[in-house]
């Protein structure tokens, strides 16, 4: 960030001193004051990228129509609107610790170098405040107006993500994917216990859901950032095992996760999702299959076709969740 500054005035001969003094001194107001609106835009700016936003977005997407299901239509405006202002400062307190946590390896890898921590936007004791505040905030709205239940879930996957997968599975086990998948598909058991108080096999399902389909959508990332991992010391899969491992896992996990979503079917769905769960979860195995031909074959690998297709996938399958509930 630059401070605006104006180019100096040079005096001629016999000019008064005071009219030096003057011109000297006129240009450093304006930076002055120009310099803390800059400073606090960035800051602000700062302080959401640690939450990041798209994370946030993307378990919403799971969220909402899980609780739709759970409800069999439209639940309360309210409730939805207090579970995603909850859910959103859940994910994001949970991502802001995962930043200051990881600040030591962010500060080695391509990808993340030029977050807040690496780069000293954000101080890491300030970071740690504002993570702890929003976990706060997050758990104390949640058991404030949904059920202990979805406010002790919150709670929990906050915790798991942070201190069991953040703090010791990622950097111990090439397995860290997968342990760490129950994270992500959370807010799918969340959303549902803040409508019913419980958990239904429905909503069992649609975790196995999410929770498969992490595997086939961050391999190929991992496959594209290798040598940053490998230079941070992380054990992600594509890191420490074979090429043939990752493209098993990939695979396996991906017809796991088509599996799961046919398997929601008979549980309250009808032929709106059913129809829908088998048409993308089939290309999504195809994206899957191709990939992993592309690897076998030592040409040219394009893994994040399939990692921005799973985003898709995803979001396909949830939409079609929340219309099959409204009909």
């Amino acid at each position: 960030m630059s401070m605006i500054t104006e180019r100096p005035v040079s005096n001629s001969a016999g000019q008064p001193p005071v009219r030096t003094v003057a011109v000297a001194e006129a240009p450093k107001a304006l930076p002055a004051a120009a310099a803390p609106r800059r400073d606090v835009r960035a800051v602000v700016s700062a302080y959401v990228s640690l939450t990041k936003p798209r994370i946030v977005e993307l378990l919403l997407v799971t969220t909402v129509p899980a609780m739709m299901l759970a409800e069999g239509g439209l639940p309360s405006l309210w409730l939805v609107a207090v579970v995603l202002v909850g859910g959103s400062l859940a994910a994001g307190a949970a991502s802001v610790l995962n930043c200051y946590i990881d600040r030591d390896i962010d500060q080695l890898m391509r990808r993340t170098k030029r977050r807040p921590l690496p780069t000293h936007t954000v101080s890491p004791r300030s970071a740690l405040v504002f993570g702890l505040v929003l976990a706060v905030i997050s758990v104390a709205l949640m058991a404030a107006f949904t059920n202990l239940l979805a406010a002790g879930l919150t709670l929990a996957a906050i915790v798991y993500y942070d201190v069991v997968y953040t703090l010791w599975l990622k950097r111990t086990t090439a397995q860290n994917t997968f342990w760490g998948g129950a994270c992500g598909a959370a807010p799918v058991l969340i959303g549902w216990a803040a409508v019913t108080g419980s958990l239904a096999p429905a909503a069992w399902a649609l975790f196995a859901v999410v929770f498969f389909w992490q595997m086939p959508h961050f391999y190929p990332l991992a496959m594209k950032y290798k040598a940053d991992y490998a230079r941070a010391g992380i054990p992600m899969l594509p890191v420490v095992a074979s090429a043939r491992r990752v493209n098993a896992e990939i695979i396996g996990f991906a017809w796991l996760t088509l599996l799961s979503s046919l398997a929601v079917w008979p549980l309250g769905m009808g032929p709106i999702y059913g129809v829908t769960a088998l048409v993308a979860g089939g290309v999504f195995v195809y994206e899957a299959h191709r990939l992993c031909r592309q690897v076998r074959a030592g040409g040219a690998v394009k893994p994040m076709r399939l990692f921005h297709w799973s985003y898709v996938y995803l979001t396909i399958v949830f939409a079609a969740v929340a219309v099959d509930a409204l009909v």
